[in-house]
């Protein structure tokens, strides 16, 4: 008995960590990776002893484009987190549905050969 829930345990860990490995792009991979949030959040002064107004893009699509090209989509998660597997190159990522004169959603990122640039943006969400 006491090998059969061994053999469980171990059928357990061996799922999970198979699970995890999913989660994180095979060694080699290029692209992009990071979080996106917007601010301010609310209209109106910001005061001095006040946190700016920051809030994670949630389920947000965002256009990646190379030239005039669309070459890739992504969504962002809950968190404003997303990760995007794309070849080296200079690219300009927009959101999706974004009026051009309202804020600004218009990032620049260079990707590298084998490696995932990391970025953390913030979007200007035109609230004054």
């Amino acid at each position: 008995m006491a090998h059969v829930h061994i053999s469980i345990v171990g059928a357990t860990l061996i799922a999970l960590f198979s699970m995890t490995g999913v989660a994180t792009p095979p060694p080699g991979t290029s692209g992009i990776e990071g979080t996106i949030v917007v601010s301010p959040t609310r209209p109106g002064p910001i005061r001095k002893d006040e946190e700016p107004s920051v809030a994670p893009v949630r389920n947000a699509q965002f256009a990646v484009k190379a030239g005039d090209a669309t070459v890739k989509m992504f969504t962002t998660d809950g968190e404003g987190r997303f990760q995007v597997a794309l070849t080296p190159g200079h690219y300009v990522i927009v959101k999706e549905g974004a009026a051009a004169r309202i804020g600004r959603w218009r990032f620049e990122a260079d990707v590298v050969a084998s490696q995932m640039t990391k970025v953390n943006w913030t979007a200007d969400s035109g609230m004054r």
